[in-house]
């Protein structure tokens, strides 16, 4: 099977545009050094480099990258260096196998290890990797009814990873670990809270404090809500540093924002920046919205960075990204970040070695089965696993529910903004199955099939319902080419393929719609009682 041959899309979109970036102006930026967060300049606009299935990676492959360095769904980037190692991680959300760790040596070239959780808790929110006393920890929140913080551990960070610990404190978010100059463990919490730890970090000690008030933006500013959320402490020289995010993680594209606040003691008293807020978008031209949550760490030369995520302007739907952006320190011992719209090259941070290809395939032979590093069940059942095994490269998964909507479908990150994915299916008598782009069990749409109809999926309700005229098997194709969708059958093994005649526009599936902070993932479902055989899964970016 191959994809049908077309000309890749070149049509700016925003401030960020697929165009050649000059050779001289990457080089200049190059040689100007992290620090100095000088960017690529001239007429001609950056091109980003394009990895596995085409996708698009953040290495310019010349001294500079291009942001996003992870692109798709990976929000609250949350990162820690253990030697010449850099670990980072993501809120999932409603998504299982999750808490993937990420692992780099350049911090823009990463590639998936593994799923820290692995047990369906509920909706993770907002992690925190560390690493003390020679073991790795992961804090995060799960939204549930009522919230609660959990700790995962793992002596390295490839796992295994233990079962999830319950630290309580329902009334917060966000939890953010800390080591005080006395060696004193804590979590720092939503709303300028803390609370101590006991010495192995699996359960806390006394009561909830409130330690910190910060600072607020002018009240003429368009934002979500003042929100101080993802609290996160490094130190350095005589102080520690407590970055925090404020203004909603949504909403208006200018809310969203990255303060700081420092104290030479983990014990306080906490003085705000001059310079807040660090980073924020402000205006609705720039390429990147509603930025925030950062965490600053040191590179592999001793420079330093930060990472924070933020929407793609027009691109809601792709979900909050991860951006790096250069720190520089000033005598006054606060530091600034190149902030900006953060659309043009940057010089590479220098001192790391590649470790690898960036990311993974989002293709699958089904030779294997990978949950967790690649697909995730959405709101899965205790037992989900158990529905889905692979043989003979072939993913046969037991169908369940009535629809997407109760069906826990298996679902992608993709990361860019046109895309097409294809594959081979067959279904037993009572099986509807079919292909899907999923923000939520509310908001969704694809193509799905039983024996004798189509149904179409849109607006996450059950739609048209005409002849089938495959049968119980047939290869389906899905192109999502900046959010107009295409749908493509094929009865003789990709011979010839028929359009579909429903074409759908889904620019609105996003969290300022439906709420949920997710994004409209690629994936497959199989529903009704027996089983859905997927063979040959493509992905192409355009």
């Amino acid at each position: 099977m191959k994809f049908d041959r077309r000309e890749a899309l070149t049509a700016a979109v925003g401030a960020v545009s697929l165009t050649a970036v000059s050779g001289p102006a990457a080089r200049a930026a190059a040689a100007a050094g992290p620090a100095s967060g000088a960017v690529a300049t001239g007429k001609a606009a950056p091109k980003y480099r394009r990895g596995f299935d085409d996708q698009r990676h953040a290495d310019l492959g010349d001294g500079t990258y291009l942001n996003p360095i992870m692109a798709g769904d990976h929000p609250d980037p949350t990162i820690v260096r253990d030697g010449k190692d850099y670990y980072m991680t993501f809120s999932t959300f409603d998504s299982y196998p999750g808490l993937v760790v990420w692992h780099s040596r350049d911090l823009i070239n990463w590639r998936p290890l593994t799923a820290a959780l692995k047990k369906n808790l509920g909706s993770v929110w907002a992690p925190d990797i560390s690493k003390h006393g020679g073991r790795f920890f992961i804090y995060f929140t799960v939204k549930a009814s009522p919230n609660a913080q959990y700790v995962v551990w793992a002596d390295k960070a490839e796992g295994p990873w233990s079962e999830p610990i319950s630290l309580g404190l329902p009334d917060h978010i966000d939890p953010g670990h800390a080591v005080g100059e006395d060696g004193s463990r804590w979590l720092f919490l939503s709303g300028g809270d803390r609370i101590r730890l006991a010495p192995d970090g699996l359960s806390t000690v006394g009561k909830v404090e409130h330690v910190y008030d910060p600072w607020h933006y002018p009240e003429d500013w368009d934002v979500e809500g003042f929100s101080p959320e993802g609290p996160k402490i490094v130190r350095r020289g005589e102080y520690f540093y407590l970055v925090t995010a404020v203004g909603g993680t949504a909403g208006p594209p200018t809310g969203h924002m990255v303060i700081a606040a420092r104290s030479k003691s983990i014990h306080g008293p906490w003085e705000n920046c001059p310079h807040n807020p660090i980073v924020r978008t402000t205006d609705l031209s720039e390429a990147w919205w509603s930025r925030g949550h950062a965490t600053l760490f040191e590179g592999p030369a001793g420079d330093w960075w930060s990472v924070y995520h933020g929407y793609e302007k027009d691109f809601w739907t792709l979900g909050r990204q991860t951006l790096l952006d250069p720190v520089t320190w000033t005598p006054d011992g606060w530091f600034h970040m190149q902030g900006g719209d953060l659309s043009k090259p940057i010089a590479a941070p220098r001192g790391g070695t590649k470790a690898g290809p960036h990311g993974m395939p989002l293709s699958d032979d089904f030779s294997t089965l990978e949950l967790g590093r690649r697909w995730n069940f959405f709101k899965p059942a205790p037992d989900e696993a158990k529905r889905a095994r692979v043989a003979d490269k072939t993913l046969h998964l037991t169908a369940t529910g009535k629809a997407p909507v109760d069906s826990s479908p298996l679902l992608l990150i993709a990361g860019d903004r046109a895309y097409e994915f294809q594959c081979g299916i067959e279904i037993d008598p009572g099986v509807t199955a079919g292909l899907l782009l999923f923000y939520d069990q509310q908001l969704y749409c694809g193509l799905g099939f039983d024996a004798a109809k189509f149904v179409t999926h849109q607006y996450g309700i059950e739609r048209g319902r005409p002849a089938n005229y495959h049968g119980r098997k047939m290869l389906m194709r899905v192109r999502n080419d900046r959010h107009i969708i295409a749908f493509h059958t094929s009865g003789d093994g990709g011979k010839t393929w028929k359009r579909f005649d429903r074409g759908m526009e889904v620019s609105g599936y996003h969290h300022n719609v439906r709420g949920g902070f997710l994004m409209l993932r690629p994936g497959l479902y199989a529903a009704g009682q027996g089983e859905a055989r997927f063979t040959d899964f493509k992905f192409r970016a355009l």
